[in-house]
């Protein structure tokens, strides 16, 4: 029988708290990966739909922590979680074969900190869709004060709630098993992040999709190849990354440490950081998109099962997310280039406490937000091109092509298509973190 000190029953608080704070101490933190979600949607409605045929609802977890949302026939807003927990979506370990792959310990390693944080903006009428990263160090209030702490980094909202619920469950557990307390403090854990996001960014937050770590990789090893791009040689000895510049095509270990990659330890001074993580996230997604449209992915029952497969039981979605309707909404969206916003900060700096936390300007941001979800019209005599690029897949390749032009200065906006340079036409210049990304090729990042 499971122990209340065993893992994942032990105090979530102090497993959280001690993996927030070993990068200052060990210089070992690792990072959650990409909400996968995220790629799904832009896919277009075969996998939705294919949905229902292949059991894919008998896999997921419905959750209680949302309800009453907005229907698709609606703008709504979907946030994508995306945990640095080891465990699968009921608690248990993953094999030894994916601890590996990840690059990013075991079982005892992470917690339960919503590391990938991104809102998915469906127009009702099925015109462009928005993905909005909020940086996950953002320092903000937390909704209901969990565990007593008022404001922290925007994706300790969960964590905190959810040791707060165990604890008190497990206090008073009513009748209910270990297995019950685990998921509703899960629950209570994923509420107080929806309404920590809707404070921070003033908006409803009508549904939610939550991934773990393995089902990154799961669904990578699925659709492996991959065709990246990126602007510069890079190293990391801690996410494992290891890439040319350049556009090459990597396998899903790779892909792993493509989207958690966010420091060089090569020497050879290329500067990145958590905002340039969350801009590696946003091209996979674009450019996994591209790919597996242009392989004819969305219409091959084989492959679609194959998708499907790798995401059971890595993932979680509210009781009124009809996957149905949202495949059809889906296939709208992707006949439009999906936009990619990282929200902006204002500086680095500490909290009380003592971390390392983004200091932010709430209400800019939310007059940001507020002009993505809704758009004044734009005269046509004065819109500004958008940044070209090609449906076409990149030829399969395994070397890399020579790296593209370097990104112009962030208050330029979304950098211009490459010109002089051999790489494949759906190649485009993503520009820097804080430039919009216009989504719909094989955007080269830093």
């Amino acid at each position: 029988m499971t122990k209340r000190d065993d893992p994942p029953y032990r105090n979530l608080y102090q497993q959280s708290l001690k993996y927030d704070r070993r990068w200052v101490y060990r210089r070992r933190r690792v990072a959650v990966l990409v909400g996968v979600l995220a790629v799904a949607m832009v896919l277009g409605a075969g996998i939705w739909i294919a949905a229902t045929y292949f059991g894919f609802e008998n896999g997921i977890r419905r959750s209680q922590a949302l309800s009453g949302g907005a229907g698709l026939d609606q703008d709504v807003n979907v946030l994508l979680m995306g945990l640095d927990s080891r465990l699968d979506e009921n608690g248990k370990p993953l094999s030894q074969e994916e601890y590996d792959a990840l690059h990013s310990g075991s079982a005892e390693d992470g917690g339960y900190n919503s590391n990938v944080l991104m809102v998915l903006h469906v127009p009702k009428d099925g015109s462009q869709a928005t993905i909005i990263s909020i940086p996950r160090d953002d320092y903000v209030d937390l909704a209901g004060a969990p565990d007593g702490v008022k404001q922290g980094k925007v994706k300790q909202a969960y964590g905190y709630a959810m040791d707060q619920s165990m604890r008190d469950l497990s206090a008073n557990p009513g009748g209910k098993s270990q297995d019950e307390i685990y998921q509703q403090a899960r629950d209570a854990g994923r509420a107080a992040e929806i309404k920590t996001v809707e404070n921070f960014l003033n908006i409803k937050i009508d549904h939610f999709v939550e991934v773990t770590m393995a089902a990154f990789l799961s669904v990578a090893k699925a659709v492996a190849p991959i065709t990246v791009c990126l602007q510069e040689a890079t190293k990391d000895s801690y996410s494992g990354a290891d890439f040319k510049a350049g556009v090459q095509q990597i396998d899903a270990q790779q892909a792993v440490a493509f989207v958690r990659q966010r420091r060089d330890t090569s020497g050879s001074g290329v500067d990145l950081t958590d905002l340039d993580r969350a801009r590696r996230q946003q091209a996979f997604i674009s450019s996994l998109a591209t790919q597996l449209k242009q392989r004819g992915t969305i219409t091959d029952v084989g492959k679609i099962t194959g998708i499907l497969d790798a995401l059971k039981g890595k993932m979680a979605v509210d009781q009124g997310l009809n996957l149905i309707d949202f495949g059809f909404k889906a296939k709208q969206l992707s006949e439009n280039k999906t936009k990619f916003v990282t929200l902006p900060i204002v500086k680095f700096g500490w909290s009380d406490t003592g971390e390392s936390v983004n200091i932010v300007d709430k209400s800019a941001i939310q007059a940001q937000v507020a002009d993505l979800l809704n758009p004044k019209p734009v005269p046509p005599s004065t819109a500004a091109p958008a940044p070209q690029s090609s449906d076409a897949a990149p030829p399969p390749s395994d070397q890399a092509q020579p790296a593209p032009q370097q990104a112009g200065p962030a208050s330029a906006g979304p950098a211009a298509p490459l010109s002089a340079s051999p790489a494949p036409s759906a190649t485009f210049n993503a520009g820097d973190w804080s430039d919009a990304l216009l989504g719909g090729g094989i955007p080269c990042v830093k």
